[in-house]
């Protein structure tokens, strides 16, 4: 078949349907086969993979996919796409179509189901306004992928492989190195897509730990402890956690804790590694174990 990712094949595709973009599920096509061949370079699907798309559009991105993995899981939200999509990949045999919320979906079953639990590769151009959602449901919630490729906003890719220091650097790029390495494997300009969106795009790929790659008591604790340190990142360290609502310290706490792993009481959030965030969540509450 012609691929659908040629931009003329895209618009007859719409035409045809009558299809009509729906800015509730931020839908923008991916019109260019270059990038389509970089998005699967960097995915390395292999006929041994089983892949989950999020978010098929009309189909172009899966061809590619279909063509390359031994099954793939189309899983779509908007139900007008869904005859859309029965026609395009009619002639592929390892893809099942679902008309589901990604964020409602029981994947870990679904891998389950598929895969017999092995690990699954997760491919996707994803709306802007859900990125975040996605990718921190997929990593906190276990579910079994050794890799995830996906086009988000430029500026998001920015922030998921930012490190201490920068202007990137927060709660996001913390919470990506935490479960996996990320690396951005190409940039595309607007006009790649129909419609264009106002923004630019990137192509991020996270390899997905075993484990992840620090050890922390009470990695929930550990989450709190970041949110809170980089709610007001203007502020110190000290004075942004000990105004936390989540979590119940007080400026000496924090400032004692700091002092016992040789960082100063007025230290910002954005200054901190990963590995010093674990030691601190740590060190926190095992002084709080210590008064009780």
């Amino acid at each position: 078949m012609d691929k659908l990712a040629k931009a003329s094949n895209t618009i007859d595709i719409i035409k045809k349907y009558n299809f009509t973009f729906q800015k509730r599920y931020g839908q923008n096509f991916l019109v260019d086969t270059h990038v389509m061949d970089k998005i699967m370079d960097a995915a390395q699907i292999t006929h041994d993979d089983h892949v989950i798309e999020i978010g098929p559009g009309i189909g172009s991105m899966t061809q590619y996919l279909c063509e390359r993995a031994g099954r793939v899981t189309a899983v779509e939200i908007d139900k007008d796409l869904i005859p859309v999509l029965n026609e395009t990949l009619k002639d592929y045999d390892n893809v099942r179509i679902i008309n589901e919320d990604i964020l409602k979906l029981d994947l870990n079953k679904l891998i389950l189901e598929e895969n017999n639990g092995k690990p699954a590769k997760v491919v996707a151009n994803l709306p802007y306004y859900i990125t975040t959602p996605i990718i921190m449901g997929l990593l906190e919630g276990h579910v079994p992928v050794s890799r995830i490729t996906v086009m988000v906003q430029k500026e998001v890719a920015d922030r998921m492989q930012a490190g201490p220091g920068s202007k990137d650097y927060g709660a996001l790029s913390l919470a990506v190195n935490y479960y996996s390495s990320p690396h951005i494997a190409a940039n595309v300009p607007p006009n790649c897509f129909i419609p264009r969106p106002n923004v630019g795009s990137a192509v991020i790929n996270l390899d997905v730990y075993d484990k992840p790659k620090v050890k922390v008591g009470d990695e929930e604790h550990m989450f709190k402890l970041i949110r809170a340190a980089f709610n007001q990142r203007r502020k110190t360290l000290t004075n942004s956690v000990s105004g936390a609502l989540t979590l119940d310290y007080s400026k000496h706490d924090i400032t004692e804790a700091l002092e016992a792993l040789s960082l100063s009481g007025n230290v910002r959030g954005e200054a901190l590694t990963l590995e010093q965030f674990a030691l601190l969540s740590d060190r926190l509450l095992s002084d709080r174990n210590n008064l009780d």
